[in-house]
């Protein structure tokens, strides 16, 4: 399907884009990267540093192409979604927005558009279909609604136009390599690999009986092919579909660095559980393929073999 065509991946720098371009280059794909960023990854793609804010830019670097993944978003912790919230907002609603519109126009054989775990509202079991009978958590209000509005775009092209070539996925809490791994606002499994090789001992927030959903990057770009590749047009969840305790993790990294753990009880732990459903990727015939350890094992191999330059990242951006 992917062979020879001309595929744009925005956000290609992070992450899930750099899995996603090696696995559609393993298909023959064209590719292109469309990031801010300077260029990080050394696949053989051709590369575009443009600000998607802009609808010009959008237009640009849509045209000629066969497929658009639509990865790009920003990342935070949730102190800077509660300082910043702005800073999040605002860009996710230009990049969303123009980058629909100008693959639209474009005449995109078909176009993938990342949402996240943000649109969901605080439950044990999270539902495609429950999205529209509730609001997203206080915690992701901002970014929550940016990525709603995200997927209403995509219905109101289906309603008006009768466009029906846009796939809409929502990854559960992702890890992997490339991940990000600063130490201020790192997310859960990279925040505890850094503490496990720097630090005497593993701190761990609350007492790590939380129960959440991971899936590795490598797994989420394989279920963006899979909705593409199978034109699925509803909304579907990629995630593990199982869940695991925080206390899990935290045990499989101290083993790795030989370091005993530390529960912050005092500390919130959040949630007692939040897991996807995974009845309708499943019923698409989409399956997780890396466990958990395997994954936390592989990313800590990553992390180990790249730190300097994750270090030189991480130096350079706080000046």
């Amino acid at each position: 399907m992917f062979k020879n065509k001309k595929i744009l991946v925005t956000g290609g720098n992070g992450m899930i884009g750099q899995e996603l371009v090696a696995l559609l280059l393993d298909r023959g794909a064209i590719v292109t990267v469309a990031d801010i960023s300077d260029r990080t990854t050394l696949l053989d793609v051709e590369y575009k540093k443009v600000d998607l804010r802009y609808f010009d830019q959008c237009i640009d670097v849509c045209k000629g192409k066969d497929y658009i993944f639509n990865l790009v978003g920003i990342k935070g912790s949730p102190k800077m979604c509660a300082e910043q919230p702005a800073d999040f907002m605002v860009p996710m609603l230009q990049f969303n927005t123009n980058m629909m519109e100008a693959a639209i126009k474009s005449g995109v054989k078909w176009y993938l558009y990342t949402s996240s775990v943000g649109v969901y509202h605080p439950a044990e079991v999270f539902k495609e279909d429950d999205v529209w009978k509730t609001f997203p958590s206080p915690n992701d209000r901002f970014a929550g609604w940016a990525k709603r509005i995200g997927e209403l775009q995509a219905e109101s092209y289906f309603i008006q136009h009768g466009v029906k070539n846009i796939s809409i996925v929502r990854p559960a809490n992702v890890y992997g390599n490339h991940d990000n791994f600063d130490p201020r606002n790192a997310m859960v499994i990279p925040s505890l690999i850094r503490k496990g090789y720097e630090e005497d001992m593993l701190e761990v927030w609350g007492d790590g009986s939380a129960i959440r959903d991971f899936i590795h990057a490598r797994d989420v770009a394989l279920g963006m092919i899979h909705a593409v590749e199978n034109k699925i047009t509803e909304p579907i969840n990629l995630g593990s579909g199982d869940g695991i305790a925080i206390k899990e993790i935290a045990e499989v990294i101290s083993r790795r660095f030989g370091k005993k753990i530390k529960w912050l009880i005092d500390k919130p732990t959040g949630d007692a559980r939040r897991v996807f459903d995974m009845t309708k990727a499943n019923s698409y015939g989409f399956e997780p393929t890396i466990s958990i350890k395997d994954g936390i094992e592989e990313t800590i191999e990553w992390f180990l073999k790249n730190k300097e330059n994750v270090d030189k990242r991480f130096n350079a951006f706080n000046g």
